[in-house]
């Protein structure tokens, strides 16, 4: 199994955005649940560096370029709440990253980012500029964490809960972490994978919910 060294591995700044992301955004006031039962306002389609697609109730996102972070989003405009989404790694490269966005402004491609790795890590951070800036808000990066499920076929729940600048991230009913930035408020939703070296990383994604926060 790969391992890394979590504070030398560095987020590589190669960065390539998935086909047919949709420009309108929707507004939302309530709760939101996707459980990919079809595509609906999710971006797909595929190209030589990556594939997203909709079938078997699931988002099943392939990237086959060795190196970059790929995505797709909702078409949502969402604030405070509490982001879960259930992902399984299917084929692949152990040493990789895949999770959920928030807060994505759609004109800058500048997002909150939660990700866990097959080999055990975590990474929580904040991308900008289309990951021309890209910074780590807690511990300097990569991670390890128990808390991850390692290896192919098995389920990992991210979680982040989200309230104003103050957010606790959560991967299988475990805390790993918690932090305060308010460099992005409002914005949209989104899945993403990233190679970092050997790319047929294959995710799989469902049961993506939001759930404002009550009272």
């Amino acid at each position: 199994m790969q391992t890394r060294n979590a504070p030398d591995i560095a987020r590589k700044g190669v960065l390539a955005l998935l086909l047919l992301l949709l420009a309108a955004c929707a507004s939302l006031g309530g709760p939101y649940e996707e459980t990919f039962d079809d595509a609906g306002n999710w971006g797909t389609g595929e190209d030589l560096e990556a594939r997203g697609e909709v079938t078997g109730g699931r988002y099943e996102f392939l990237v086959k370029a060795d190196l970059g972070l790929f995505w797709a989003t909702a078409g949502e405009q969402l604030s405070d709440g509490v982001y879960q989404v259930e992902a399984t790694q299917l084929d692949g490269p152990l040493d990789n990253g895949y999770g959920l966005m928030f807060r994505v402004d759609p004109d800058s491609n500048s997002f909150y980012l939660f990700e866990v790795s097959g080999d055990g890590y975590v990474w929580i951070g904040v991308c900008e500029d289309s990951c021309e800036e890209e910074q780590p808000l807690l511990a300097d990066g990569w991670f390890a964490s128990e808390a991850v499920r390692q290896g192919l076929n098995v389920s990992n729940v991210l979680r982040a809960r989200v309230e104003d600048g103050n957010m606790i991230f959560f991967v299988n009913e475990q805390e790993v972490g918690r932090v305060t930035d308010n460099t992005l408020g409002r914005g949209d939703i989104g899945i993403m994978v990233e190679t970092l070296g050997q790319g047929g990383v294959l995710v799989a994604f469902d049961n993506f919910i939001v759930t404002p926060l009550s009272g």
